[in-house]
Formats: C-alpha cells, structure tokens, sequence
C-alpha cells in the first residue's frame, strides 16, 4: 500500500496537476516568469505543441482578490484554472472569469479531472514560438542546477 501523502494547497493541487497532465503528454513547470513580469503558476506544453497556463487558486478570497490573471492569456494559447474539491466551481462560471475560454481543472494531491475543457485562442507563430524557447530554455536551466546546485547564473531570464 502506497504511503499517504500529507500535501494540502496549492502544494496538493499541483501534485494532482501534474499526475493527470503527465497521462496525457502535457508537462508543466512551475512558478514560471513571464515577459511582462508575471510569474504563471504553471506552464507546459501539450503534444501538439500549444503552450498551457495554470493558475491555482486554493481560497475564494485569493480567487475573488486576483486582478492579475488576464495578464496571462497573452502568453498561452489555453488558460485553465485549478483549484481543489472543497472550491466552489460557480465562482469561476461567472463571468468575469471567462468561463467561455478559460477553463476549469479540480485536483486533489493524487490527481485531477478537467471539469470545463480550455478554449484554444491561438497565439501567433512567433509569439508561439518565443515562449516555446523560452520555456524550454528555463526547463533546461532548473535541470542543470538539480544536477549542479553550484552552478551560479543569477536570476532567471524573464525574456
């Protein structure tokens, strides 16, 4: 039998995050700066290549008190929400949510299920292919420093 895991907000979200995005070929980074000086909560790539943001959300009052996030959609070409099963759902039905893009994910520390699908807003090639390297790029530096944690760069690029 498998250990219980003691994981709860955003902690658990992204754990349940990650185990159901890993099934279907999409892997996300966490806590990744953007260009225009956000910082998503989690971007990755699908199988065909869009690029996907996830901003977690764990209590109403964060969700309600979140002016920032459509400063997001600038940068992915699916934006979903994710929030954990004790969240009510109908705050992000409303319509200052964009319910019509956006999409909705509830997770748990053992997995996820996407309960409202995100609309594809393409974004245009270059700008694809920008955040693409530049995703890549960030991926492939918190890899070398597991590897090394001598390595000493700095601060990650925002651009």
């Amino acid at each position: 039998m498998a250990p219980r895991i003691d994981l709860t907000g955003a902690a658990a979200v992204t754990r349940g995050l990650r185990r159901m995005f890993a099934r279907h070929q999409l892997f996300l980074l966490p806590e990744v700066p953007l260009r225009n000086g956000r910082r998503a909560d989690g971007m990755g790539l699908d199988a065909k290549g869009q690029v996907v943001i996830v901003e977690i959300k764990c209590s109403r009052a964060d969700l309600l008190g979140d002016q920032k996030w459509r400063d997001y959609l600038d940068f992915c070409d699916r934006f979903y929400w994710a929030v954990p099963p004790e969240m009510d759902e109908a705050l992000l039905a409303r319509e200052g949510f964009e319910p019509e893009r956006t999409g909705l994910i509830v997770a748990d520390a053992y997995d996820a299920a996407i309960v409202r699908q995100a609309v594809s807003v393409p974004l245009a090639a270059a700008r694809r292919k920008k955040e693409t390297e530049r995703l890549a790029r960030i991926a492939m530096r918190r890899h070398t420093q597991m590897q090394d944690p001598e390595i000493a760069w700095g601060v990650e690029p925002s651009d």
